[in-house]
């Protein structure tokens, strides 16, 4: 049986401006960055949380033919290829340190039945949500 998700792939267009994104902005951590030869293998987390990473991948070999990276990457331009949800314990603080620091958000923070939460986009087209959750009774 499975324990948990470790890795999780977000496609990006530069790994460097995602590294100023993710981490200058978001605050996430770098936990592998490797030159593979064939790619570069870069991972970030939460502070504190290696055990759980996304993956900034750059669409293109090996793991996409040119034909498909071209499509990966219209998709993702377009804001097409899901979302990612990040869970915080102040989403108005959050918010407001991010907007601070230049981050465009596509929903202010509201009050939903889960929390409060909020939304923006990444340099790419990514959507990130980020909610505080309801505490539970």
């Amino acid at each position: 049986m499975f324990t948990g998700i470790s890795i999780h792939t977000v496609f990006v267009l530069d790994q460097e401006e995602a590294i100023d994104f993710y981490v200058g902005k978001l605050g996430f951590e770098i936990v592998e960055d490797a030159d593979l030869g064939f790619m570069r293998w870069l991972t970030v987390s939460t502070p504190g949380h290696p055990e759980r990473r996304i993956h900034l991948e750059v669409p293109g070999p090996p793991s996409q033919s040119d034909e498909t990276a071209a499509a990966v990457r219209d998709l993702l331009t377009k804001g097409a290829l899901g979302a990612t949800i990040l869970t915080t314990d102040d989403c108005r603080g959050t918010y407001k340190r991010l907007k601070d620091l230049g981050v465009e958000f596509t929903e202010e923070p509201v009050e939903q039945p889960y929390g409060i939460d909020c939304a923006l986009r990444d340099p790419f087209g990514n959507h990130i949500r980020i909610t505080q959750p309801v505490e539970a009774a």
